[in-house]
């Protein structure tokens, strides 16, 4: 992502979206949201399938309109102007390219419905595909293609137009993991170098924390919490957040202790030791999110004890190349997941299934979740 972005730089309200819900017959398919992004910021729409992602999107777009709410560009309220009239392109999961025209002729069918002499389109389509280094390809029909370029046609016919504002509605959903992997970074880089405000929908949060500089996490029609990947990933604001955004390890407790610089929370396992406070009463009850990847597994138990670690059973593990996973059954009957990072090639003291082990982690390693 690009630094301004990151760093919350470029116009604070390019895009303003005020109040905005969708009722469709007394369903609020979108609830009340509001949200600025600024110029030039990726910004990506993140959830499962019907929390409204797609219905906001569409009303971006301008092929529904609001039940209440305004929304804004660079100043501008889009109530009244039809799609057509919308300086933004919305680029479909299907990518939508006319079969029986060339890559150059999909390229340029808008820029000739706008009327643009034919020396301007025809320089336009070559800067296009530059960009996105397709010009060999120039006279292939879409069939020729690989998913991946035809994902980049469809990207350079949405550009050509040069829209202030890029809609990509699940864009590499049609791709298959490797392939989509591959080109999340490409289509990033390919975005930042034209500079145009992109906002996207997606339902994988892989995609959405590699591509955007932002993220609103949405669930039944509402933001649950809006922020940076690294931000959401490691102190999310809610239980479902925490759970919905990668693996997480979610233990029910209470609060025992609460300071300014620490509090304690019993939980059915253990009792975890926080490194900061949490404004909680004695007796409250919260959850402890922690990440597999923050906890350290071993065969011989902490120094201290008391806090942050549990002593269970190696139930199941999973070897995924790079890192393993274990299940650690817990005194409960509960289970805690751990990923390790395989760093050496054998060990000598690798656990294995039914083996006894100790689980334990830092007092930063958690996140105290009240809702």
């Amino acid at each position: 992502m690009s630094a301004a972005a990151s760093e919350g730089g470029g116009e604070a309200h390019f895009l303003r979206i005020e109040g905005v819900t969708k009722d469709f017959n007394g369903y609020k398919a979108v609830n009340d949201v509001s949200l600025d992004i600024a110029k030039g910021e990726i910004f990506a729409l993140l959830g499962s399938s019907g929390c409204g992602k797609s219905t906001l999107l569409r009303m971006l777009a301008g092929f529904e309109t609001p039940s209440a709410g305004r929304i804004l560009l660079d100043g501008r309220d889009l109530a009244s102007l039809p799609p057509y009239e919308r300086p933004m392109n919305m680029m479909f999961q299907s990518y939508a390219l006319f079969p029986h025209l060339t890559v150059a002729d999909n390229i340029a069918f808008g820029l000739h419905r706008e009327g643009m002499p034919r020396a301007q389109v025809a320089d336009r389509v070559d800067a296009m595909l530059k960009l996105v280094q397709l010009t060999k390809f120039a006279k292939r029909k879409p069939h020729q293609l690989s998913g991946g370029q035809q994902q980049r046609v469809a990207l350079a016919r949405s550009l050509a137009k040069q829209p202030q504002m890029l809609l990509l509605d699940e864009p590499l959903g049609a791709l298959d993991k490797k392939l989509r992997e591959e080109t999340q970074i490409e289509l990033v880089n390919i975005i930042e170098s034209v500079g145009v405000t992109c906002v996207m929908v997606t339902h994988d949060q892989e995609e959405a924390m590699t591509m955007a500089s932002r993220i609103a996490v949405m669930s039944e029609g509402r933001f649950l919490q809006v922020g940076a990947p690294s931000d959401i990933y490691e102190t999310p604001a809610t239980r479902f957040v925490a759970d919905f955004i990668g693996n997480v390890n979610l233990m029910d407790g209470s609060v025992d202790v609460d300071e300014a610089d620490h509090c304690v929370i019993g939980t059915a396992d253990c009792r975890h030791y926080v490194g900061h406070g949490i404004t909680g009463t004695p007796g409250m009850r919260v959850t402890v999110a922690l990440r597999p990847e923050k906890i350290h597994l071993s065969r011989q138990a902490p120094a201290d004890a008391e806090f942050n670690s549990v002593r269970g059973t190696v139930k199941e593990m999973s070897y995924f190349g790079s890192f393993t996973v274990y299940h650690l059954g817990l005194p409960s009957g509960g289970t805690l997941k751990i990923s390790q990072s395989n760093t050496q090639r054998h060990r000598d003291d690798a656990l294995t299934w039914g083996d006894e082990a100790w689980a334990h982690w830092s007092r930063n390693a958690h996140v105290v979740l009240t809702q």
